[in-house]
């Protein structure tokens, strides 16, 4: 048996699973923060609710890292305070998010958070924390494809120019 075989829960942290784990912390303290004030801004119930299911799996994921890190000794980061809640009607017009730029950065959001678990997952020789980000990246791809379907659903995707084809050459 070799160093990286048994329990893994009795392995220690590589540097790289330690900065990704945390980094991943700030990041889910930090979006929660965004995401209560998105949830002052938003006009739509609909995007009200996918805010509070990305606020909800954000938090399921922070209580799973933080065990992680804590059991690992590593000192947590700092997360900002809750945000209280607000009334979408006195945030001035000039001030307030529209609810397709609210759509738009959870939809980037989401895509990043994707790649952030993905590159957690290959710098990983932990299986455990793998797998945790597997899971974690199942439930993003789950969120993001929620957002697209609102965002389709809502006339707020933008759409980039359509492939219709190969045109005809120019020369002959």
């Amino acid at each position: 048996m070799g160093i990286l075989s048994g329990d893994q829960k009795q392995q220690p942290m590589h540097y790289g699973e330690v900065f990704s784990a945390w980094t991943f912390l700030q990041s889910a303290n930090g979006m929660i923060s965004g995401y209560q004030t998105f949830q002052n801004h938003a006009g739509d119930g609909d995007l009200d609710k996918l805010l509070q299911n990305c606020i909800d799996q954000l938090r399921t994921e922070i209580q799973e890292v933080e065990t992680l890190l804590k059991e690992n000794g590593v000192a947590l980061p700092s997360a900002p305070p809750e945000r209280p809640k607000a009334q979408v009607e006195s945030i001035p017009a000039g001030a307030r998010f529209t609810d397709p730029e609210i759509a738009a950065a959870v939809s980037r959001d989401l895509a990043q958070g994707l790649t952030a678990c993905s590159m957690a997952m290959g710098q990983c020789t932990r299986e455990d924390i793998a797998m945790m980000y597997g899971q974690f990246h199942v439930q993003k791809a789950q969120l993001a494809a929620s957002t697209l379907r609102l965002n389709k659903e809502k006339g707020w995707l933008i759409v980039p120019p359509l492939h219709q084809g190969t045109p005809e050459p120019a020369y002959s």
